[in-house]
């Protein structure tokens, strides 16, 4: 076997954010620790790719709130507080034909899809979100059951339908109340002067924070090895030893901790879980997601972040990245996410750049009838078959455990983010708690 090194030393499996955290932070105590990555960089689902004018990009958007602070705490630690970004953003929304403006109290009083009372039933639900004591009692209600009561029939089907329909499909109806009640929250939170969105963006893309932790990870002695796709758990007598890449390599370890999705991890681990074990990470169950980016020779709004309330409309919103970022970080190109989420048999989920974009362009054009394919530059897309993880009533029972009957496998995913949902800045904080664990127990 290819030796990690020590005795004590730690194997991470997947470089996103939570895996970076973990190993940075266990590496710090003085831990061995190696990161096996099957991608070619690092990043996870927050990873980057090189655009046609050679700047880095996520392949999926990304930005963070302005009171996320497990990443700002990091950022602080790697002493890089500096290339952080705040900015006030536009929000829209389209429905029958028309785009709205939503970025603020004064936009949502002139929202004409709803009557002036329902307006200021929509207004009330952030306070109302932020008002909730125990959400635990909301772990019994899905989120349209929630939605109803609270905003009434208007304005659940004309603002919060179609755009549970646009995320999860067939899912909709299942959907937990605590899911949405704690999206309602923390974007709320994220308000400056006058009611406005606040978000924050690292200078260089998320790519640049990734890479910054590798390089802090590596004066600690740690190393990341890409293109390392694990195969298998090794264990003998109830206790790790490693394990084996489907190249055939096998590195050994007492401790090793996966930070892919449940799937993957009862894929490779299985033979060392107990049934029960098993049952439990076979009820998680995910959206795949195809996100489409264009570069574009101008614009198609001001607005950063367009809701589609539209249930004919094959995605659930238009993201123009460089209403937040300047297009200057992209050498003057525009760049537009269209974003789907859907299930992997899904035909969609298998078309390239070009058959995604035939497939979008007709609502694009519907939207922004002013549009033009001479404007795209350059696609890229991208796929992820574990993006979403379905969040149903009760999901607080079913969330799978950190550690398992097989001393030293640790699992560390976003399907444990629980109640907010997943984000890079939620998985900054569930790879600290899985090192603290880490860290107790080789103690």
């Amino acid at each position: 076997m290819m030796n990690a090194n020590e005795p004590e030393s730690i194997l991470i499996v997947g470089a996103g954010f939570t895996g970076l955290t973990a190993a940075l932070s266990l590496a710090e105590r003085g831990h061995h620790v190696t990161v096996l990555e099957s991608d070619s960089a690092v990043g996870g689902l927050a990873g980057s790719f090189t655009t046609s004018s050679g700047y880095e990009l996520e392949k999926f958007y990304h930005h963070w709130f302005s009171n996320d602070h497990h990443v700002t705490e990091l950022i602080d630690a790697l002493g890089l507080s500096e290339k952080v970004q705040t900015r006030y953003t536009r929000t829209g929304n389209y429905y029958a034909n028309n785009i709205y403006r939503l970025s603020t109290p004064l936009d949502l009083l002139r929202y004409a899809p709803l009557s002036f009372f329902n307006r200021i039933r929509l207004g009330c639900l952030v306070p109302f979100a932020h008002a909730v004591r125990d959400w635990r009692k909301l772990e019994n209600y899905t989120a349209a059951q929630w939605l109803e009561r609270i905003c009434g029939r208007q304005v659940y089907q004309r603002v919060w339908e179609p755009l549970l329909y646009g995320k999860f499909g067939p899912y909709a109806e299942e959907v937990s109340a605590v899911w949405f009640w704690k999206k309602i929250v923390l974007r709320g939170g994220s308000r400056g002067k006058g009611g406005k969105e606040q978000l924050l963006y690292f200078s260089g893309g998320f790519s640049a924070l990734a890479k910054a932790m590798c390089q802090k990870l590596e004066t600690l002695g740690g190393r990341i090895l890409c293109d390392q796709k694990v195969a298998q758990v090794l264990a003998e007598d109830g206790c790790v030893t490693g394990v084996r890449t489907i190249a055939g390599d096998c590195y050994e370890a007492y401790t090793v901790l996966f930070t892919g999705a449940a799937p993957e991890f009862l894929e490779i681990a299985g033979e060392c879980l107990t049934e029960s074990e098993q049952g439990r990470l076979e009820k998680i169950r995910y959206l795949g997601n195809t996100c489409l980016t264009l570069e574009l020779d101008r614009s198609l709004s001001d607005t950063y972040w367009m809701n589609v309330n539209d249930p004919e409309f094959p995605f659930v919103g238009v993201i123009e990245h460089t209403n937040f970022e300047p297009a200057s970080s992209y050498g003057g190109n525009k760049i537009i996410y269209l974003s789907k989420y859907l299930q992997v048999s899904d035909a969609l989920f298998a078309k390239d750049a070009d058959e995604f974009f035939d497939y979008a362009k007709p609502y694009l054009v519907r939207m922004f009838p002013q549009f033009d394919e001479s404007w795209v530059k350059a696609k890229s897309l991208y796929r992820a078959r574990y993006s979403q993880p379905i969040v149903t009533k009760s999901y607080g029972e079913i969330i799978p455990p950190i550690n398992y009957s097989t001393r030293g496998l640790y699992l560390s995913t976003m399907a444990q983010i629980y109640p907010e949902d997943r984000g890079t800045n939620y998985a900054i904080r569930e790879g600290k708690k899985v090192a603290d664990l880490i860290a107790s127990a080789l103690a």
